[in-house]
């Protein structure tokens, strides 16, 4: 890493002082991926939500869907996840629907920045259909299901702090322009760089 880029990686954890960079989006988005190499990059640790969920009811999200239902295992997602965001300092993964709950984005802003990461239905599809283990698309048209998904939720993704077009593309692209994104956030330029 450059001089001028590690000054603009201080300045940009100076400027979260202690909250968390918290990564939303649809299934596909490359939440963890991205996250993952952002939180190396700025040197913060990382931390899947999903994967959290996982390890406190040491059951798989698909299981817990399963055996719970959607509702519950949204209440959990929310309690995981408002957890891990006061705990601060941190970059945070989040499954497609936790920020659709008000209390989870109402946490979020308190303790962190949220990154929405968007991506075309093409780009999600791809990267989806190589993983079965989603249950929101176990269903015989998990393309519609995928379209009805960004018609609900992106609305409220926009309400995210920063968003980052994401696309095919490597992560490390992706990673230094959410960074760049968040430095224009702090900069009172919340510029959005939509080509998605």
């Amino acid at each position: 890493m450059n001089a001028v880029a590690e000054a603009i990686d201080l300045k940009l954890r100076e400027k979260l002082g202690g909250r968390s960079i918290v990564f939303v989006g649809l299934m596909g988005a490359g939440k963890t991926a991205i996250g993952r190499k952002v939180a190396q990059m700025l040197g913060m640790p990382f931390i899947d939500s999903d994967q959290e969920i996982e390890s406190v009811s040491r059951l798989t999200v698909p299981d817990l869907f399963e055996l719970y239902g959607e509702p519950e295992f949204r209440s959990l997602e929310r309690r995981v996840i408002a957890r891990l965001i006061e705990e601060g300092g941190r970059v945070v993964s989040t499954g497609g629907g936790a920020f659709m709950n008000e209390d989870t984005r109402a946490a979020i802003a308190a303790n962190g920045v949220s990154i929405w990461l968007k991506a075309d239905l093409d780009v999600l599809m791809e990267r989806v259909v190589k993983n079965r283990n989603r249950p929101l698309l176990k269903n015989p048209d998990p393309r519609a299901v995928m379209q009805r998904l960004m018609k609900d939720r992106y609305p409220v993704y926009a309400l995210a702090d920063v968003t980052v077009p994401t696309r095919a593309e490597s992560k490390e692209v992706i990673a230094a322009e959410a960074i760049a994104a968040l430095a224009a956030y702090f900069d009172g330029s919340k510029t959005v760089k939509d080509d998605a």
